[in-house]
């Protein structure tokens, strides 16, 4: 009963209503527009879940995008999006590892349950930009033989899936603007998709929804940072 009533309050009522919203209109626009694959409605309500433990800074966070990261992978295998396949296999997956292990250990006050929010320097942001280019410039000829659906948007997917990747691992509040840019380009390419098979307007709800709990993540991670520099335990600069 101790464990229920921790849980219960865990999250807000906003984070709460955010989660159960997300979860209903994920599962109702499965049972519209799919019914068929039930491995789009598992990954969708997965990836879901680890939004609103990351927007927590919660370390569940990054061990669930692991398992969406698998999922996602085989549902943009299905419609010849190998950019996504690649990426969330070869790129989001196992730096979602290395983000598990960053957050576990560097826990805020000892609190395993909440990441110390980090600043990233100016010399880092250049170094990032830099790194994104040069991923970005290697990935399009990848795609492009394998012959990727959707080229240009599916390299702007890289672009925004790694430099997500990237801010969630150094602990930036900036990780949830990345993956909301990351949730546009999605929107559109499964829009893309659903022009050919109504089924993946599934998917593009899902995304639609994950905007909206990123946004979410941004907000509470600044007031997350914002109460940690309060209390001067967090450093100014990036470690």
């Amino acid at each position: 009963m101790w464990k229920k009533t921790v849980v219960l309050h865990y999250f807000t009522k906003a984070e709460f209503f955010l989660w159960c919203t997300s979860v209903v209109l994920i599962a109702v626009s499965f049972f519209i527009f799919d019914r068929e694959n039930y491995l789009t409605l598992v990954a969708s309500l997965v990836g879901v879940t680890s939004l609103i433990f990351n927007a927590k800074g919660n370390p569940i966070g990054q061990f669930l995008v692991l398992i969406f990261s698998a999922l996602y992978g085989i549902i943009s295998y299905t419609f010849a999006y190998y950019g996504e396949m690649i990426t969330y296999l070869g790129m989001t997956a196992p730096m979602a590892v290395f983000s598990l292990i960053a957050w576990l250990r560097n826990p805020y006050n000892g609190n395993r349950a909440e990441v110390q929010v980090n600043r990233i320097g100016k010399r880092e942001v250049v170094f990032m930009c830099l790194l994104t280019a040069v991923i970005t410039f290697i990935f399009y000829f990848i795609l492009a033989a394998f012959h990727t659906a959707n080229l240009i948007p599916s390299t702007i997917s890289v672009t925004t899936s790694f430099l997500a990747v990237y801010l969630t691992f150094r602990r930036s509040a900036f990780y949830a603007i990345a993956y909301a840019a990351n949730d546009i380009v999605l929107i559109i390419l499964w829009i893309l998709a659903a022009y050919a098979d109504i089924t993946y307007l599934s998917v593009v709800i899902c995304f639609v929804l994950f905007l909206f709990n990123d946004i979410y993540g941004f907000i509470n991670w600044s007031k997350i940072q914002k109460r940690q520099e309060a209390t001067g335990s967090q450093p100014a600069a990036a470690r």
